[in-house]
């Protein structure tokens, strides 16, 4: 846990301010990280973080500068990089400075949208998937209340401008979103890229949420190449610098996007189906690929980057087979299999698979049992949920992947709770 647990700090940003650039260039590591240009006539903002991060952020910028902020970027529409505003507005409202100019993609306004009409979905979303490093607590990430921007980005138009005697150029890229955007700095060889990239395996296919765009993503990550940045501002983790560097994680980049796009379509295209392609996919990832620092799998991971690439291009019919296609529910077929053997059967088999380290398919026969007991008093279906506990437990000792971490230890602590609940009845 010491490797998942570094990962995840630096993910979130604990670590120092650090200045580049000749000076005029910051990044303030949070949780997403934020980007400074600071110029004569005042400050450039690419990203705000996330509420909670908000006054942290702040605090720190202002020990960097008393500037007043004259734009702020969005890179994209998340709420860890566009909603930690509030401080930034109070002191203008104190200081009775002119609100700065807001840049974003013209698809952030529809995102905001989407996010007021699911709040409550979105924010239990969220709470589950940030929930090791406090996604419980509050209404950190609801939309209710956005800081809009005022200029807006439109379709792929590049959009450039001038500010304190420099020249910006913003680009839009779909990858994480379709939203994104990512700023060349030329003048001092800096590239802002927001969640395109965030030193780990890119945020591709992630569980909880909508399409995701890897093939996008790979061509976005050549177009920053073009730029032989020296600087690159991830939307997690560390500056990036040197030339060989931001050349070498963009390239890397690239080329996993490619692969997993690529390799999914040549599958699809042979007539197989989401489980034969997952599985040939996983013997095929390439070493290298597998074993660069900054693919591993700290956010998102390969495997679900699979699962991206075939939703791109496939509908939910996964299968193939026919008894899919209107299934019945998973409680009825699991209560027919337990009239076919003892349920003290499976419960033995699934520990024998726990105890020979075959921990996914020991939860495939423990949920049989679960699924298909009635009685909730039943020490049989205890026994489930206690051993359904520590092969969970045991998968998340194993996990790198937050996201994934945080899904499976969400739900072993769920299913304590429960055995709790049913001790307390006995």
């Amino acid at each position: 846990m010491n490797e998942f647990n570094n990962g995840i700090n630096k993910f979130i940003g604990n670590f120092p301010p650090q200045t580049f650039g000749d000076g005029i260039c910051h990044m303030i590591g949070a949780f997403g990280n934020v980007g400074i240009v600071e110029t004569e006539d005042g400050l450039i903002i690419f990203d705000i973080a996330t509420r909670q991060f908000g006054n942290r952020v702040f605090n720190t910028l202002r020990t960097i500068t008393d500037k007043p902020i004259k734009y702020i970027i969005y890179s994209h529409g998340h709420f860890d990089h566009c909603y930690g505003f509030s401080p930034i507005i109070q002191e203008i409202e104190n200081k009775k400075w002119e609100m700065p100019k807001i840049i974003a993609h013209e698809n952030v306004l529809n995102r905001f949208e989407k996010y007021k009409m699911l709040d409550e979905y979105h924010n239990w979303i969220n709470s589950q998937q940030f929930a090791s490093i406090g996604g419980r607590e509050g209404r950190a990430t609801s939309a209710q209340k956005t800081l809009n921007p005022t200029i807006i980005i439109k379709g792929n138009n590049e959009f450039s401008f001038e500010f304190g005697g420099y020249k910006f150029h913003l680009y839009h890229d779909m990858g994480e979103t379709d939203d994104s955007i990512w700023m060349h700095f030329p003048e001092k060889d800096v590239i802002f890229t927001g969640d395109l990239m965030i030193s780990s395996f890119p945020n591709v296919g992630n569980p909880y949420k909508v399409q995701r765009y890897p093939k996008h993503w790979a061509m976005a990550m050549e177009k920053m190449m073009e730029k032989d940045a020296k600087f690159l501002v991830p939307g997690h983790g560390a500056l990036i610098e040197g030339r060989d560097e931001v050349k070498e994680v963009l390239s890397v980049t690239a080329e996993v996007m490619h692969f997993v796009h690529d390799e999914v379509v040549k599958r699809l295209n042979e007539g197989k189906w989401f489980e034969q392609i997952y599985h040939e996919m996983l013997e095929i990832f390439p070493r290298r690929l597998k074993e660069h620092k900054i693919l591993k799998p700290t956010y998102g991971c390969y495997q679900f980057a699979i699962h991206a690439a075939y939703r791109l291009y496939h509908g939910w019919y996964n299968t193939g087979n026919p008894t899919d296609l209107f299934p019945a529910k998973s409680n009825d077929i699991a209560k027919e299999l337990l009239k076919l053997n003892n349920v003290k059967e499976y419960l033995n088999h699934a520990k024998t698979l726990y105890q020979d380290g075959e921990l996914q398919l020991s939860l495939h026969i423990v949920d049989i049992v679960i699924k298909g007991l009635e009685n909730i008093q039943s020490k049989d279906l205890l026994d489930a949920y206690k051993l359904k506990y520590k092969v969970l437990k045991e998968k998340a000792k194993k996990e790198t992947s937050f996201i994934a971490y945080n899904i499976i230890n969400n739900a072993a602590n769920s299913i304590k709770n429960d055995i709790d609940l049913f001790e307390n009845l006995k």
